[in-house]
């Protein structure tokens, strides 16, 4: 770390650094990392991952999806799956457990769209798709045709999101709505510490099937784009250096 001027990180990332993150490393490893809190004065920790789903790029995809996306009944819920990983292993079980959640709160949805990864394996996504393919409420993107991330952010009311995904858990934080998580309880080592701090920001929830998705809450979304940008332009005016925005 002591190579570079400015380094960015999300918070989990840095985890292992800890004393308590260390402690979960093998040791043979242990001698390798040193633990040190706080960081280097260098080093800026974000909550989430970096991404381009800003304000500007959601308003965006909310003129480019409104045809498909603004007629839906609402309230819109999101439902984003990723895949194992080895922090945050499942498979055909946790399916089946979203299928009976999903079943359980559908009363309380006008519309819902699911989306795969590349990372979902395929016993998973076709679990899914026999399960709700016939269902009028339910869409499920099946990888062809434009990808409708961006406009599922702009124009959800809520999103169900499996854990694993710290991606797909940073973009939706960036909405400021509601953001459930199923599998929380199956990641390990950095992984649940972040869980942990999106639950500790209030930006998550446990996903039940005991929810009511016309309910909401507020939280201050994630920005750590714009601030880890900020960041730069403060390291390089130090240096005497400016960038035209």
């Amino acid at each position: 770390m002591n190579r570079f001027d400015l380094v960015i990180t999300p918070q989990h990332d840095y985890y292992p650094l800890t004393a308590h993150g260390q402690r979960q490393i093998p040791w043979f490893l242990r001698r390798w990392i040193t633990p040190r809190r706080p960081p280097a004065r260098h080093a800026v920790l974000t909550v989430g991952a970096l991404h381009l789903a800003d304000s500007a790029a959601l308003r965006s995809a909310a003129s480019v999806w409104h045809d498909e996306l603004a007629p839906l009944a609402r309230p819109l819920l999101v439902v984003n799956i990723g895949g194992p990983t080895s922090s945050c292993q499942y498979g055909a079980d946790l399916a089946k457990q979203l299928i009976a959640m999903l079943q359980n709160v559908l009363w309380s949805c006008g519309s819902v769209r699911i989306s795969f990864s590349r990372r979902t394996p395929e016993k998973v996504s076709k679990i899914l798709l026999k399960e709700f393919s016939s269902n009028p409420k339910v869409y499920i993107w099946d990888g062809e045709g434009p990808n409708p991330h961006m406009g599922h952010l702009a124009w959800a009311d809520a999103f169900v999101i499996t854990a694993d995904s710290v991606s797909m858990l940073s973009e939706a934080c960036t909405t400021g709505k509601p953001v459930y998580v199923i599998g929380a309880e199956r990641c390990t080592w950095k992984f649940a510490d972040f869980q942990k701090s999106l639950r500790e920001r209030g930006a998550v929830r446990p996903f039940t099937g005991k929810e009511d998705i016309s309910e909401s809450w507020s939280y201050t979304p994630l920005n750590d784009t714009a601030e880890a940008a900020s960041q730069v332009m403060k390291a390089l005016a130090a240096r005497g250096w400016t960038i035209d925005t």
